[in-house]
């Protein structure tokens, strides 16, 4: 049964209908646009995540019979208001940030453009998705830059909502985490999954002996076994001895990882298992992972910094009004509007962006112009169409995602890879009139 995302939303949203549908307002045209003040303290870029969820969300916002009994039966809707929204369909267009690209302070990463009745809707759940998954995908980031070429494995549902636990899979993934442990991202997104067991699992059993033998015995000898519940040595001696030198990978959650990795690893070489492999997990971050660059570890495991956004749980995301017709009517023309208020000043007119790009192909502004674009050689476009005329065009598999995400990253100046507290790695120009070639 299809379920709605029309009450994902503040009800402002929908006093605010009613009030402009009463002063013959509503139908004029506007754009809203998406984006970020500034990034979160110190961080170099940010990292676009949720489209794709935001698209699906697009698609369910209708007000069906359940959703308005609610919206009457609880006065917040009048009955006008209520037969409005009973055919709500959103007809407008979208552009974007495609997923995995990434922004910078005022990049316009969301155009919504339509009606004021239609667009001003979805400013809620627009926000939601893009400031979780944004967040999420930019801490992603800064982890699998610290991981360089060494895998990631994403284990945090535990850590969050469970819903917001899908998501963040999801968003970590195209960012560049290899696997999830989360098997609901699995089947919704194709994300790949993976786990083996915890420490309960060998508690539960007489000796350690014993629980890695059931496990070896249902997973086979590729499997990875947790060897800190008890002794480390002693377990990484006994799962040799179970297994063989085609033991897939150990797993440490706790102590001195960099440590026990250098002593782990030299144990199973000397006990023949070479190609075993040492994963660990426990409380990382980037910061973490990066102080592990030099130690024989082979793979990472992140839950609470990953879902949390390590510091940094929203992106501070806002959708704001830029441009609006002054009569109702699909020719009326747009003027650009802007809001004065101190600490929380805005740039009207419709905006386009580009990422601009040196000789070397190397990203060194991003340049967003109030207007169309005259892009040069070396400017790359920004925004994509996502819904034209209320279809959804813009929906792309992850793999494209991550994908664009690993070549947009390799397109950033250095400094962007640094994990120091910092500036934006590229300036935003804004340019009113649209830049000159270059």
């Amino acid at each position: 049964m299809e379920t709605s995302t029309a009450l994902l939303t503040d009800q402002y949203e929908l006093t605010m209908l009613q009030a402009a549908l009463r002063a013959g307002t509503a139908e004029r045209r506007a754009v809203f646009e998406v984006f970020a003040r500034s990034l979160p303290a110190g961080r170099r870029y940010g990292v676009v995540a949720g489209t794709g969820r935001l698209l699906d969300a697009i698609a369910d916002f209708r007000f069906g019979t359940d959703e308005l009994d609610f919206l009457t039966g609880n006065g917040i809707v009048d009955e006008p208001t209520a037969k409005w929204l009973s055919s709500y369909r959103f007809t407008g267009d979208v552009y974007g940030y495609p997923e995995g690209e990434c922004y910078f302070p005022n990049s316009p990463i969301l155009s919504v453009e339509g009606t004021f009745a239609e667009a001003v809707l979805l400013e809620t759940v627009a926000l939601s998705i893009l400031n979780y998954d944004s967040a999420i995908a930019s801490a992603a980031s800064r982890m699998a830059v610290a991981a360089g070429n060494r895998p990631l494995i994403e284990m945090g549902s535990r850590r969050t909502h469970e819903r917001a636990a899908v998501s963040a899979a999801r968003a970590a993934h195209i960012a560049g985490f290899a696997t999830t442990s989360n098997l609901a991202a699995g089947r919704a997104y194709g994300v790949p999954t993976g786990g083996t067991a915890a420490h309960a699992f060998t508690m539960l059993h007489d000796s350690e002996r014993h629980a890695f033998e059931a496990q070896l015995a249902s997973l086979g000898d590729a499997t990875t076994l947790l060897v800190d519940t008890y002794d480390v040595e002693r377990a990484v001696k006994t799962a040799v001895e179970l297994a063989g030198p085609a033991l897939g990978a150990v797993r440490i959650d706790s102590g001195d990882l960099g440590d026990l990795a250098r002593r782990v690893r030299a144990q199973l070489d000397a006990l023949g298992a070479r190609e075993t492999r040492i994963i660990v997990t426990g409380d990382l971050d980037e910061h973490g992972i990066a102080a592990l660059a030099a130690a024989p570890v082979d793979g990472y495991g992140v839950g609470t910094s990953l879902v949390t956004g390590s510091g940094a749980p929203t992106a501070s995301l806002v959708y704001k009004l830029v441009a609006r017709a002054d009569r109702p009517g699909p020719d009326a023309p747009l003027r650009p509007v802007a809001k004065r208020s101190t600490g929380k000043p805005t740039i009207g007119g419709r905006k386009r962006a580009l990422r601009r790009l040196d000789v070397h192909g190397v990203a060194c502004a991003e340049v967003v112009t109030v207007g169309e674009p005259a892009p040069g050689v070396r400017d790359r476009l920004l925004q994509v169409p996502l819904v034209r005329g209320g279809e959804i065009v813009g929906r792309e598999p992850l793999t494209a995602a991550r994908a664009r995400h690993r070549a947009v990253v390799a397109e950033l100046p250095p400094q962007a890879r640094q994990l120091s507290r910092g500036e934006p790695a590229l300036p935003t120009e804004i340019v009113a009139d649209g830049p000159q070639g270059a």
